[in-house]
Order: structure tokens, then sequence, then C-alpha cells
């Protein structure tokens, strides 16, 4: 019998960042037209694209055995799942997205205790309700089924939201009374799930990978001839993971070089390695790092 790992790919504005992201750590998915199952080129793996904010819940009760979804989501869920690994990924930025609680530029309020028996919109409820509580804030908590921006003045008195460059809530011209919860998407599994050898040596292997991706991201190989009286002064140069790698040339005179450093430097420092005295200088790029 054929074993199988089912995993859920979140549907919606994640779902090309993620297979964006798979891609990178070697995993194909293809997505097709009008289905809710994509294919992924690991005839082990079944993939099934379910909203992130219903993700937690199906891992829990083991529909799926592993998948990927917001810490915002788990929380909102109350969801008791295995925490694989944390992938700081999204649609527009590298950044972790915060859910934040919201008035009227022009409002009077200026604390969450402000909103004690007042109207809250928000598509988390649970996790607002579990931040009232906290401090020690009695409301009522309304569930938005979206353009939860546009809900204050008139329809709540404030909202709690999700952000992640912040350019909507100042487009609705809101201002941010207190930092609800930072989030950023989490690979999970379902604890029995995980308890058996072969599906957590699969989970963990794709969270390798996964891994290994974000981490070559903005990053760039560089290798390179150098004469051995000057490899000090290039050496010094040279940012790195770790140690730059030298390693001998059939003319004892030279050395090679390589290393590891950020792409964004590299058009400042190719020009004062060569100044240096390297020669042969390639840049190449990364699909993973795996430290």
């Amino acid at each position: 019998m054929t074993m199988s790992l089912k995993l859920g790919i979140p549907a919606g504005s994640l779902q090309e960042a993620t297979a964006d992201l798979f891609r990178r750590a070697g995993y194909k998915i293809t997505f097709h037209a009008r289905s809710y199952v994509p294919t992924i080129d690991d005839e082990q793996i079944e993939c099934l694209l379910i909203r992130a904010q219903e993700m937690a819940r199906y891992v829990e009760n083991g529909a799926l055995d592993a998948g990927l979804t917001g810490y915002d989501w788990i929380v909102e869920n109350g969801a008791d799942v295995h925490e694989v690994a944390e992938l700081i990924f999204s649609k527009v930025s590298r950044r972790p997205v915060r859910w934040v609680l919201c008035v009227p530029e022009d409002s009077p309020f200026q604390s969450v205790r402000d909103l004690a028996g007042k109207r809250i919109a928000t598509e988390a409820v649970g996790l607002t309700q579990r931040y009232l509580a906290r401090h020690g804030v009695e409301a009522k908590v309304e569930f938005s089924w979206g353009a939860t921006e546009v809900k204050a003045p008139r329809l709540a008195d404030a909202i709690v939201e999700v952000t992640e460059t912040g350019s909507s809530l100042r487009a609705n011209q809101l201002r941010v009374l207190d930092e609800v919860l930072v989030s950023t998407p989490r690979l999970i599994a379902n604890r029995q799930s995980y308890a058996e050898p072969w599906k957590r040596q699969k989970i963990d292997d794709m969270a390798l990978m996964l891994r290994g991706a974000m981490a070559a991201e903005g990053k760039v190989g560089l290798m390179m001839n150098v004469p051995r009286e000057r490899l000090q002064q290039v050496l010094a140069l040279l940012p790195a993971l770790q140690q730059p790698t030298v390693s001998s040339l059939a003319d004892e005179r030279w050395v090679d070089v390589n290393t590891v450093l950020d792409e964004s430097v590299v058009r400042n420092i190719i020009p004062r390695l060569k100044a240096a005295g390297a020669r042969g200088i390639v840049e190449y790029a990364l699909n993973k790092v795996i430290e």
C-alpha cells in the first residue's frame, strides 16, 4: 500500500505565494481551473485547497495531515496542532501581518478601555474576544464578512483588521489604537499524523526544503580566483553566512574563493574585489540555503 500525506494549500491571497515557495523548494504545484485539488510532482503527497481561516481546524481533526496557515487562524480556531515551522512569506511583503484595533481618525476613543459597551466589527471574532478579555473590556464583537475597513463609524465603533503595509487603513482614514496580534504563516501538522514516523519524516523533509528556499531568497553565490598574496585583502571585503570557502588551484599561486552574500551588495562589492586582485568573478543564483 502506497503511503500518502494529505497536505492543505491555502486558497485565496496566499495561494500563488505558497506555490512559488514550494517551487523554489523543489516541488511543482499545479492548479486546475474550478478544481480544489491541485497536483504536485510527488506521488506521496495529496494536495487540497482550503481557506487559511479553516486550515487549522481540518488539520486538528485529521482530515489533513499537514497544512499551511497563519498563526492568527490557529489562535482564532483555538486549534491544537503541532507547529512544524514558521515561514515568513506573504502576498505583498516578507513582513509579519498585524491584527490591529482601529477607529476613525476623528474618533474620541484613545484606548481599548474606551470601547467598553461599544460595537467592534472583525473577521477574527474569537481572537478579538480573547484580546478584550485580557484587557478586562466587555464589548459587542460582530463578525464581518468583508470590507471591514468601511464599517467604522457608521456600522461599528471600531474594527479589528489585519494589515501588512497599513495602506488600506490610511486610505480609509483609520487610526490604530493597539496591536492585537502579530502573525506569520506556519506549517502545521496533525498531532497523530506527526507521531507516525513516515509522515513525520515526510513533513520534516518538506519543512527543511521550504526553510532552505526562504533562506536563499535575496542571496547569491559568488566565486572567484584570487592570488594567494591578495587573499586576506579579498576576504576582508566579503560578508558571508559563515566563513568563505577557500580552495587550492592547480597553480599554487592562486586560490578559489566561494561565498554567499546578499544580492543587494553585489553591485558594490564586485568592483572592490576586482580592485583587490580577484579575477574570474562569477555570480550565480541560489535555490536553497540549508544551514
